[in-house]
């Protein structure tokens, strides 16, 4: 199994909005995914940078990331989520783990 950590550093003051963005997000994947093994979660900081939002997939392997990912990012309503998410986020960074426990 993989672990991907998608980690964004949000603008100052938009947690509020990128969280409720990042909720919906989730659910259209769910539903453009369908019948796709795979889970997702969301994080915040507790410690560390402040507005820091991290949305956690977990997959079986990176080829099944790979094949669900041009389906999703052609999704019609997770562009328009995307679109709205990118003015909140000040930067970001992916980090690919592989789970041994």
């Amino acid at each position: 199994m993989i672990v991907i950590r998608n980690v964004f550093q949000l603008k100052f003051g938009k947690a509020r909005e990128a969280m409720a963005l990042a909720k919906e997000g989730i659910a259209i994947q769910k539903r453009a995914l369908a019948g796709v093994d795979f889970s997702t979660r969301l994080l915040t900081d507790v410690t560390g940078p402040f507005y820091t939002l991290v949305l956690e997939l977990t997959v079986p392997n990176l080829g099944t990331f790979e094949s669900y990912t041009p389906r999703l990012f052609g999704d019609k309503d997770w562009q328009a989520t995307y679109q709205k998410m990118a003015p909140l986020v000040e930067s970001g960074y992916r980090e690919v783990f592989t789970i041994v426990e």
